[in-house]
């Protein structure tokens, strides 16, 4: 079958995949009104979801901005410091990893990686699982305001338990793979030390600089954060648009348009926004009875966040209105949700690049396993915690 297909050029393999897809939704529901919702989604989405996102990216890239100038990501790194070593089996200095992937997005990760005074604090094998234990809290700040403005409190944090025990599932099976694949990178330094280097003592990327007055360093935190925030708020774009969109109208059905005799929903297409031919519903209710145990999904529809989720968090966000509308949303799921999201923070269309720019592209698959077994055990245990706390009475 691969010699098969090794003969058929690609741009005839792209058009048949084009052409079954589109194919599939317009003989659902209509080319006219398959061509009017991808068009009314999109824009709706535009509107209504991109520019919400980059409202909350602007004020937290300022907040987090403002955390940097002052010293209190360097607070919070230091106390976080002690349980790096014994949970990730990482230097303590990790923790400002997750500190400003955590306030920002993903590859902030690999801007530290690449500094040698942050780098020499680690072996090869440990500087290698930073992109997975980065990517588990990419964009974490901006999920958790986006869910507590949809009305939710404790579920949110909650789910950042449970994504801070997928970090830990994630980064400690990329570096046994990694220690299993090349043994060496097991006692490797990821960086030499110099002399340069030993008379620094920590690294200094959170240091606030005392040049100025205190208003001026304000301003110019708050000014170039939020500045930071635009430019996260453009880049999720075309994955919420695109990626939303489609999978979108592969989760949700047409309009009801009244009932018939039997008191059934009369379903038809219209072109209006979020219509669509149900089919991951359909086929995660096949296996429903696993996601309800695992995760405690209500609805098959749920599935769609974190299969958005692992293209772009910030295009699976853009669901949970929908979700909202369609009165399928409890604190269990926005809890589960918040997990997922914030561990798989759209690893697979950052991993590679993350990896690439460290030279470990050969690990990729590595990664990619790691992560998604991480992604499931955050949804797991953030289930479970919420549970819990509503057995006693807590949520």
């Amino acid at each position: 079958m691969k010699k098969l297909f090794s003969h058929v050029p690609s741009g005839i393999i792209c058009l048949l995949i084009v052409v079954i897809f589109f194919g599939y939704l317009a003989n659902s529901m209509g080319l006219a009104n398959m061509l009017n919702t991808i068009m009314h989604t999109a824009h709706d989405l535009l509107l209504n979801t991109v520019f919400y996102l980059m409202g909350i990216c602007v004020i937290t890239g300022a907040l987090g901005k403002v955390f940097v100038e002052f010293g209190v990501v360097d607070l919070i790194q230091r106390l976080l410091r002690p349980v790096m070593s014994p949970l990730f089996n990482l230097p303590g200095v990790a923790s400002l990893g997750a500190v400003l992937t955590f306030l920002s997005d993903n590859p902030a990760i690999i801007s530290l990686s690449k500094d040698r005074k942050f780098s020499r604090y680690f072996k090869t094998y440990q500087l290698i699982s930073l992109t997975n234990f980065g990517t588990a809290f990419g964009m974490g700040l901006i999920v958790i305001v986006f869910m507590i403005g949809q009305g939710y409190f404790a579920a949110p944090f909650i789910g950042l338990i449970g994504a801070f025990a997928g970090c830990i599932v994630s980064t400690r099976m990329m570096q046994h793979f990694t220690c299993k694949d090349y043994p060496a990178y097991r006692d490797e330094p990821a960086c030499e030390a110099d002399d340069a280097d030993i008379k620094e003592a920590e690294p200094d990327d959170a240091a606030p600089s005392h040049h100025d007055s205190t208003f001026i360093r304000t301003l110019n935190a708050l000014l170039d954060g939020g500045k930071s925030g635009v430019e996260i708020g453009i880049a999720i774009i075309p994955g919420v648009l695109i990626i939303s969109t489609m999978v979108m109208m592969l989760t949700f059905g047409g309009s009801v348009q009244g009932m018939d005799a039997a008191g059934n929903p009369i379903v038809v297409y219209t072109g209006a926004a979020y219509e669509g031919t149900r089919l991951l519903p359909w086929l995660a209710g096949h296996v429903n009875i696993i996601f309800e145990w695992l995760f405690g999904f209500t609805a098959s529809e749920l599935i769609a966040f974190p299969i958005t989720a692992l293209g772009a968090v910030g295009a699976a966000l853009s669901l949970i209105p929908e979700f909202a509308r369609q009165g399928i949303l409890d604190g269990n799921a926005i809890a589960v949700c918040t997990a997922m999201g914030m561990c798989w923070s759209g690893y697979l269309s950052t991993h590679t690049a993350m990896l690439d720019s460290l030279g470990y592209r050969q690990l990729l698959s590595r990664a990619f396993v790691s992560h998604f077994c991480g992604g499931i055990a955050a949804g797991i245990v953030a289930h479970l915690v919420y549970l819990g706390l509503a057995m006693a009475g807590a949520v």
